[in-house]
C-alpha cells in the first residue's frame, strides 16, 4: 500500500453541529411530492424508516422529499412532475431486496435514493442492475460495493447502475486511524465490530491503518447487534489495557457498549464511523461519553456556504425529524437522479424515451453539479470524488467537530 498522508484542517466548531455524512416493506406516502402536468417520474428512497436506525432513514427521507419538491417548484426539468415514495426496508437485507423488486416493478420509478445500510445495498444491487435502474446511496460506506470484495488487490466495478455520495470506509478507516494515533495519541487500541457488513469492513481498514502507523490492537471482539448486554467484552477491554476504543458498527450498540465500557472500569474513549454519529449514540452512552469520537462522511453543515439554502428550506419545510447525518448527501443523491433525467429528456427532444431507465443510468455516469456537500460526481467506479471526512467529539452532551480534512492515498 502507498504511504498516504492527512491533510487536516482543524475546525473549532459549535458544539452540536451536525453533519453532511458513515449503512417486508411498507410504502410511506404522507410526504410524497408531486406537481401539477406532463409526465411523471417517481424516484423511489429505501431507507430505515422504523426501528432503531429510523433517525438516519427519516432524515434521508426528508431530504430526498425536499429535492423533489424544489424540482417540481422550480420546474428543473420541463414537462416532468417527480413523485417519490418511501419504502421501509427496517435495515434488514431481505426487507431492502423485496423493495427493490417493487421498485422495478412500477415503470414510473426511474431512480432510487438509498439504502442506508452497507449490508442492504448488497442484496438490492443485482436486483436493480438487471433492471438498469440506477441506485444513488447517500449513506453506503463499504468499498466492496463500487470496487468489488477484491478491492484491495484488484478494483472491479460490480455493478455500473450503482452509484453513491457518500465516500468510502477505505478511507475513512484510516482517516480514524491517523486521528487516533497522531493527534488523540493513543498508541493501543481494543477492536470491536458487529460481524455486519458495514462494521467488520470499516474496523478492517482501521486495524490495517493503525497498525501501519506503530499502533498496538491489544484486543480484537465481534458482539452480536441483537443484544444489549456487552459487559463481558466491556470486561475484557478493562482488563487488556487499552488506551481506547474502535467500534465498527452503528449507534443502537455503540452507545450501551461505551456506557458498559466505562461501568467496567476502563475510562477510555470509544471511537467510532459515521454509523455512530447521532444524537441518539449519546442519549444511550450517558453522561461519561465525553471525549468519545466518531467520524463521518462531508463537512459539518454549517461549515458549508452551499448548505444554506438546505438547512433554511428544510426548516421552512416543518419536517418533524431532523435531516442527520445524511441529509446534505441524501438531497445530492435525489438531485442527481433529477439531473440524471434531465439530461436524458434534453437529449431527446423534451421527452422521455422507451429505454428511459437504460438511459438515465448511462447518464448518471457524466453528472456533475454544485451540490448541498459540495461538487458532486463519480468515479469509474460510482464512487462520490468528494472525499472530505468530519472527526467528532462529545462535548457537553453533543458532537462537536474538531477536525475536517481528507485522506489521500
Amino acid at each position: 500500500m502507498r504511504q498516504r498522508s492527512l491533510i487536516a484542517i482543524t475546525a473549532a466548531l459549535a458544539a452540536g453541529a451536525l453533519t453532511l455524512t458513515a449503512c417486508g416493506s411498507r410504502d410511506s406516502g404522507d410526504k410524497s411530492s408531486s406537481g401539477s402536468g406532463g409526465t411523471t417520474v417517481t424516484i423511489g428512497v429505501d431507507a430505515p424508516l422504523t426501528g432503531d436506525l429510523s433517525a438516519l432513514g427519516l432524515g434521508i427521507k426528508n431530504s430526498a422529499d425536499l429535492a423533489v419538491k424544489t424540482a417540481n417548484k422550480d420546474k428543473t426539468v420541463s414537462g416532468v412532475t417527480f413523485k417519490l415514495v418511501a419504502k421501509d426496508d427496517q435495515a434488514q437485507a431481505s426487507s431492502g431486496q423485496q423493495n427493490a423488486s417493487a421498485f422495478v416493478a412500477d415503470k414510473s420509478v426511474l431512480g432510487v435514493v438509498g439504502p442506508l445500510n452497507s449490508s442492504v445495498a448488497q442484496s438490492m444491487q443485482k436486483v436493480f442492475d438487471a433492471a438498469k435502474l440506477v441506485e444513488v446511496s447517500p449513506a453506503n460506506t463499504s468499498p466492496d460495493l463500487t470496487q468489488g470484495t477484491n478491492w484491495q488487490t484488484k478494483k472491479v466495478r460490480p455493478y455500473k447502475s450503482y452509484f453513491r455520495t457518500a465516500t468510502t470506509d477505505a478511507i475513512q478507516g484510516p482517516f480514524a486511524a491517523e486521528y487516533i494515533y497522531n493527534t488523540a495519541k493513543k498508541k493501543k487500541v481494543f477492536v470491536i465490530d458487529d460481524k455486519k457488513t458495514y462494521g467488520a469492513g470499516l474496523a478492517a481498514t482501521f486495524t490495517q491503518e493503525f497498525k501501519k502507523l506503530g499502533g498496538t490492537v491489544v484486543g480484537t471482539q465481534h458482539i452480536n447487534p441483537d443484544t444489549k448486554d456487552f459487559s463481558s467484552v466491556a470486561t475484557q477491554v478493562k482488563n487488556s489495557g487499552a488506551e481506547a476504543v474502535y467500534y465498527g458498527g452503528e449507534y443502537p450498540q455503540a452507545g450501551p457498549l461505551s456506557k458498559q465500557i466505562k461501568a467496567a472500569g476502563a475510562n477510555i474513549p470509544l471511537a467510532g464511523g459515521d454509523g455512530i454519529f447521532d444524537p441518539t449514540f449519546i442519549k444511550l452512552a450517558g453522561a461519561k461519553s465525553t471525549g468519545d469520537l466518531a467520524t463521518s462522511v462531508g463537512a459539518p453543515v454549517e461549515s458549508l456556504p452551499s448548505a444554506k439554502k438546505f438547512v433554511a428550506d428544510y426548516k421552512a419545510a416543518g419536517y418533524s425529524e431532523e435531516y442527520g447525518a445524511y441529509g446534505g448527501y441524501s438531497y445530492d443523491s435525489t438531485w442527481a437522479i433529477i439531473q440524471a433525467v434531465k439530461s436524458v429528456v434534453d437529449a431527446n427532444n423534451g421527452k422521455l424515451p422507451s429505454d428511459a431507465r437504460a438511459k438515465v443510468t448511462a447518464a448518471m455516469q457524466n453528472v456533475s453539479f454544485d451540490g448541498v456537500t459540495g461538487k458532486v460526481s463519480f468515479d469509474e467506479f460510482g464512487d462520490a470524488t468528494n472525499k472530505q471526512l468530519t472527526v467528532y467529539a462529545v462535548k457537553n452532551g453533543a458532537w462537536a467537530a474538531v477536525k475536517s480534512g481528507t485522506f489521500t492515498g
